[in-house]
């Protein structure tokens, strides 16, 4: 019994021993408040795995649904959430039109507004689809600028200019 009872006691102090550390270090300090690049980078992210699994409308929720969102492309303007949606949808009607999206070479540019903090963006980059078929969206390869504005639901796509 003596045996057993000593083990005990070294088991005690052990796991004793360990809570005393864990206690010293304190509570864990919340997460660092993610930057705006961060948050435009998270949201192309975002866009990018919807196209990828086919998804069309959870590649617009980046986009402002508002009226004004205006999509600007080689031979046309559609302004309006709806529109550019029915553009896309119209464009690429599959996953095999669609294929697999990548972007490469962004540039974030931050911009402020009125009260000086940061509630414009400027992004451009290169757009890269790997696909087997085509429809109406023949091409690629090619650039885009987008202009992005933060609000209370986060950061959205107002203009949208791709060629």
């Amino acid at each position: 019994m003596r045996a057993w009872g000593w083990k005990l006691a070294t088991v005690l102090l052990v796991v004793a021993g360990l809570v005393g550390c864990l206690e010293a270090q304190g509570p864990k300090a919340p997460a660092p408040p993610v930057t705006d690049d961060a948050a435009i980078r998270a949201a192309l992210d975002d866009q990018v795995a919807a196209w990828n699994r086919g998804d069309i409308t959870g590649f617009m929720a980046t986009y402002e649904d508002s009226p004004e969102t205006t999509f600007v492309g080689t031979a046309s303007i559609n302004k309006g959430w709806e529109n550019v949606l029915q553009r896309y949808q119209k464009g690429y009607p599959n996953k095999d039109v669609m294929g697999m999206l990548t972007f490469s070479k962004l540039e974030i540019r931050l911009l402020p507004g009125s009260t000086g903090k940061t509630e414009y963006a400027v992004v451009v980059g290169h757009f890269h689809l790997e696909r087997i078929a085509k429809g109406e969206g023949t091409k690629d390869d090619g650039i885009f600028s987008l202009v992005w504005h933060k609000s209370s639901t986060g950061w959205k796509i107002l203009l949208d200019h791709t060629s």
